[in-house]
C-alpha cells in the first residue's frame, strides 16, 4: 500500500522536497533558493494541473519569471560595490497601499476567471492564495521583510484548501511553510539595516 502511494505521488513528494530546500535557502538568504524555486515550480505546474488548482498552476509560471528576476536582483541589485548583498528592508506606507490594492484587483480578477472559465470548485480560495503569492513573491525578490507576514496568511489558507482536496503531502508542506515563514520573519528582522 505504501509503495503504491509513493509511486502515485512521487512528483508531489519531489515538489515538496525541492520546496523545502528553497525555503531553507530563503530563510538563510542563500542565493541558491532561486534555482530550487524554479525546479519546484516546474514540478508543481504538473501537480496543480492534475488536481484542478488552475490559478495555482498559472502562478508557477509567474514564480519561474520572478525567480529569474530575484536571482538577478539579489546578484546585481545592491548598486553599491561595498555591499555584498541586497539588504533586507521594511515596506513603506505608499508601496504597502499599492500592493494591497493590487492584491484585491488580482483576487477578484482571478476569482472571476476561475468561476466563468474553469470547473474549479474553490475559485475564491484558489484566487486568494494566488493573488497573495504573487504579491509575496515580488516582495521576496525585493527583500522586503513583510513578505513573510503575507506568506503566513497565504500558507495557512492554502493548507486548508489542500486538505479539502486530500493533497496530504502538500498540506504538510504548507504547514511547514507557515512555521518557517514565522522563523524567517524573525531571522530577517535581525538583518534589517
Amino acid at each position: 500500500m505504501t509503495g503504491n502511494w509513493l509511486a502515485d505521488n512521487y512528483i508531489e513528494i519531489l515538489g515538496v522536497a525541492t520546496s523545502l530546500v528553497y525555503l531553507y535557502f530563503s530563510v538563510r538568504q542563500i542565493i541558491w533558493l532561486w534555482p530550487f524555486g524554479i525546479l519546484s515550480s516546474a514540478l508543481f505546474i504538473y501537480i496543480f494541473y492534475r488536481t484542478g488548482f488552475y490559478a495555482d498552476m498559472s502562478l508557477q509560471g509567474y514564480y519561474l519569471l520572478v525567480s529569474i528576476y530575484g536571482w538577478y536582483y539579489w546578484v546585481y541589485g545592491a548598486h553599491d560595490p561595498d555591499v555584498a548583498q541586497v539588504p533586507v528592508t521594511r515596506i513603506r506606507s505608499k508601496p504597502a497601499i499599492i500592493l494591497l490594492g493590487l492584491f484585491v484587483i488580482l483576487w477578484l480578477g482571478i476569482a472571476l476567471i476561475l468561476i466563468y472559465l474553469t470547473d474549479s470548485d474553490i475559485p475564491w480560495g484558489d484566487a486568494f492564495t494566488t493573488a497573495g503569492s504573487i504579491i509575496a513573491t515580488w516582495m521576496l525578490a525585493r527583500k522586503i521583510l513583510e513578505h513573510w507576514l503575507v506568506w503566513i496568511i497565504v500558507d495557512t489558507t492554502a493548507a486548508s484548501l489542500y486538505l479539502y482536496k486530500h493533497m496530504y503531502p502538500t498540506v504538510f508542506l504548507y504547514i511547514v511553510f507557515t512555521i518557517i515563514a514565522v522563523v524567517g520573519f524573525y531571522q530577517w528582522k535581525k538583518k534589517l539595516t
